[in-house]
């Protein structure tokens, strides 16, 4: 099932050529169970199919309207928030994070021992807000492997599908009992920091984190499917997740454990908690398209997105040069990190077409975005495959739709 709505830039062969890619290498290939994919241009949305099914042991095909974890594609959503209070002129980026979290003054940096004996060091400044909206705060994921990230897991700071019945707080004092993984400003590496943003919000404004984004973000935008979970009379909406098994068949994933989406949290996840759908994630990307507004609503001004698409990085560093574990890898050669987004520094040294200035991020179950001003498209593709990193999905639907563009 597929809508195309005029020209508008795009030769319809390269958009039927993207479904026929999609059908053909994996939805009829048995590599994925389904996708949605999503193409806008010029503020208006040329191409939105449907391929495969949302559940094959229900046999339920997939909708436009299908429900998709999109894990840390909240991770943009929750620094647009942040990004609103800063406007407000509730923080400066220069601000350590121990205005608001006292009792992270006293943060130490590891250096050398194990769980629970560390050895440590002060760190050569405080962590800053700014560190924390561009992952360069020393904070880390347990699933990424080494001695801090073992006090992860024995602490459990945070670990997907077992954070029910405690909140975001109890993240913030778990992590103020362990080490940084490095000095803040060091170096760039994925972990919690947007998770922390999120109980910022909380703290900063006084209400609950869910209920900020839903009148501050969601409810402005026309979002009316994103959130921290799948309403009981919606649950058939959401789309089963996979995962590939060593024989190279999909089986639905029990990876993160029990489906934590179908009844409300008390974790409110700002690193990768919320469920969306193509269409509602595309009106967020079309708001920071448009300099911060969508339907005559601004959500932001003009400069702060400019500012959250800048590469943070420093010295100009690009991603491959000063990130740790996973991101150390020659893809992300001409990526820099804003606050919020991974921003195309150099087209040349990445693997595939694109524009300066673009920027996207992905989630865990390999769904992914990207907004690129300088063509004024945004794409938005949802499946539910895990781990992320098994395809170059991305890559692929670049190469297929800029070859298109005329």
């Amino acid at each position: 099932m597929s809508l195309v709505a005029g020209g508008l830039g795009f030769e319809r062969k390269a958009l039927a050529r993207l479904d026929g890619h999609l059908l053909s290498q994996y939805v009829d290939a048995g590599r994925i169970s389904g996708c949605v994919v999503l193409v806008a241009h010029r503020g208006e949305v040329v191409h939105l199919s449907a391929l495969g099914m949302m559940d094959r042991e229900r046999q339920a095909p997939i909708q436009r309207d299908s429900l998709f974890r999109i894990y840390s594609m909240s991770k943009p959503i929750t620094s647009v928030a942040m990004m609103q209070l800063h406007e407000r002129g509730l923080f400066q980026l220069g601000d350590p994070v121990s205005r608001f979290i006292p009792e992270w003054r006293g943060l130490r940096v590891f250096a050398g021992g194990a769980y629970p004996d560390y050895e440590s060091n002060a760190p050569e400044r405080e962590m800053t807000m700014r560190d924390l909206l561009s992952h360069q705060s020393g904070l880390t994921y347990g699933f990424q492997g080494g001695p801090v990230e073992e006090g992860y897991f024995a602490r459990e700071v945070y670990r997907a599908g077992t954070m029910r019945g405690r909140e975001l707080r109890s993240m913030v004092e778990r992590l103020g009992e362990l080490p940084l993984k490095f000095s803040p400003g060091e170096r760039w590496n994925y972990g919690l920091s947007t998770d922390v943003c999120g109980y910022l919000v909380e703290v900063i404004t006084g209400r609950r984190f869910d209920e900020y984004l839903r009148t501050e973000i969601f409810e402005p935008l026309g979002m009316v499917d994103t959130g921290f979970h799948v309403p009981t009379e919606q649950h058939d909406r959401l789309a089963a997740s996979y995962e590939m098994g060593t024989d190279g068949e999909l089986r639905q994933s029990d990876l993160f454990g029990a489906d934590e989406f179908l009844e409300p949290p008390t974790f409110l996840s700002g690193g990768g908690g919320l469920v969306s759908t193509a269409e509602d994630y595309w009106r967020f990307c079309q708001m920071m398209l448009n300099g911060g507004a969508l339907d005559g609503v601004r959500v932001l001004g003009p400069k702060t997105v400019e500012l959250m698409t800048m590469n943070h990085l420093p010295d100009g560093a690009e991603l491959s040069a000063c990130a740790l574990g996973t991101w150390a890898d020659r893809k992300y050669d001409g990526i820099g990190f804003g606050l919020g987004f991974a921003v195309v520094l150099d087209p040349v040294r990445t693997p595939s077409a694109g524009s300066v200035g673009e920027y996207y991020w992905e989630g865990s179950a390999s769904t992914t975005f990207w907004i690129d001003p300088v063509e004024e498209l945004v794409v938005v593709f949802m499946t539910q495959l895990m781990p992320s990193d098994t395809f170059d999905f991305r890559g692929e639907l670049k190469q297929v739709l800029y070859a298109g563009l005329v």
